[in-house]
């Protein structure tokens, strides 16, 4: 029976652990550094919004317990600033299939509870490179699926693959409850893009927390400019006033709807930032054991496209194929090579996308999104792109693709 052990309890790690329990002859342990509890209580850990492809992967597997509660997220629309602080561009794209966002306090929590009650090993641990040095020949297959610490060292940086040295943006969120609807679809949810030209992008992302069904007020700052005001760490309410205040400058459309707003807890905000990264995924310890990087260990992009839980996702899916189709093999380092690359397949055009979505956006860019307003195909082809980014290589991201495809339309 082979031995897995996964270190780190988010998105991917357990819901790889939880789908590999549905399968005999897999004794799957989890490692979390935090237990249901303590995430409970915690602060709030990212923002996510989760299309079709990558909830479906958690109906599958039975782990779409908030679902029926959690807000539809039925649209995606996108809104320019003018330098005045007026709207250059308004416009919203419908989803074929309705995304939803779910706090992972609550979700992680409530999947660490579940991973134990059918039958998965969990062990309550901060984990070193050390202590995986020693526990690494214990398993038949690692897999390294913790995104933040000393642990994601073990798995090189590919140069070529990654264009940045440094974080393209400063991010600050918070969760709210009391923001009045759009008036443009009052009948309907929509993640809403406000794009201000050479400062950043505010996003607004219906979703489920602790208390219920809220919003993320989420900012996304060009390092060093006026948005990249979070880095003392404030208070709570005065992290959120910071935001409110941003907004009635920047984007007065959207402020306008905050006026009542209030946080959803008391550790309902955050501010950081990251360098999107591709690294090799088979790492080696010490000791000469190899490891597999899984997900944000080995792919971590900038969240501007909202990827990060979809890419989670749809690598624990991919990876539990490879797992159950190397039958009784050994989980080599030619094995996780071919992993990985499966995986690739996919994750590859989210990370071009991603990257170049962090540039000014070219002319033939600026001319899809201002056609987007008036003939509704395009707009829904680009909001439903954010569920499978591989279309973008067709028609987004070529000037020549671009030109035939706004022709035809």
């Amino acid at each position: 029976m082979p031995k897995i052990l996964i270190v780190g309890a988010g998105q991917s790690g357990l819901q790889l652990g939880l789908s590999l329990l549905e399968h005999d002859g897999y004794e799957v342990t989890v490692m979390s550094a935090r237990t249901p509890d303590e995430i409970r209580a915690g602060r709030v850990m990212s923002t996510q919004c989760m299309f079709h492809l990558a909830l479906q992967h958690e109906r599958d597997h039975g782990l779409n317990f908030w679902e029926a509660e959690t807000v539809k997220v039925e649209g995606l629309g996108v809104s320019i600033a003018a330098p005045d602080s007026s709207r250059a561009l308004d416009w919203v794209g419908r989803l074929d299939d309705y995304a939803q966002s779910v706090d992972q306090r609550v979700k992680m929590a409530g999947w660490l509870e579940k991973f134990e009650e059918r039958g998965g090993k969990l062990i309550i641990h901060g984990v070193t490179t050390s202590d995986l040095n020693s526990l690494a020949g214990m398993y038949d297959l690692v897999v390294v699926a913790a995104g933040k610490g000393e642990l994601v060292q073990l798995f090189d940086r590919i140069p070529e693959l990654s264009p940045y040295t440094q974080p393209q943006r400063a991010l600050s969120l918070a969760y709210v409850h009391g923001l009045k609807p759009r008036p443009e679809h009052p009948d309907f949810s929509a993640v809403r893009f406000n794009i201000i030209p050479g400062v950043g992008e505010l996003f607004i992302i219906p979703a489920y927390t602790l208390s219920g069904n809220c919003e993320i007020l989420f900012f996304e700052g060009i390092p060093g400019g006026p948005l990249d005001v979070f880095t003392d760490n404030p208070h709570p309410q005065e992290h959120l006033d910071r935001i409110l205040a941003l907004m009635k400058q920047y984007l007065p459309w959207e402020y306008d709807r905050a006026t009542e707003v209030e946080l959803t807890d008391a550790r309902a905000t955050l501010a950081g930032g990251y360098t999107p990264v591709v690294r090799n995924a088979v790492g080696e310890l010490p000791s000469g054991h190899a490891v597999l990087g899984m997900a944000d260990v080995v792919v971590a992009n900038d969240p501007i496209t909202g990827q990060g839980s979809n890419n989670a996702s749809k690598c624990a899916a991919s990876y539990l194929d490879s797992i159950l189709a190397n039958g009784d093999k050994p989980f080599d380092r030619q094995w996780m090579k071919g992993a990985f690359d499966q995986y690739w397949e996919y994750a590859q055009h989210v990370t071009i996308w991603t990257n170049a979505m962090l540039q000014p956006p070219p002319p033939h860019v600026l001319e899809i999104i201002g056609t987007a307003g008036a003939k509704p195909e395009v707009a829904r082809r680009f909001a439903n792109g954010f569920q499978d980014p591989s279309d973008f290589q067709h028609w987004f991201l070529d000037p020549e693709k671009a030109a035939a495809y706004l022709a035809s339309v």
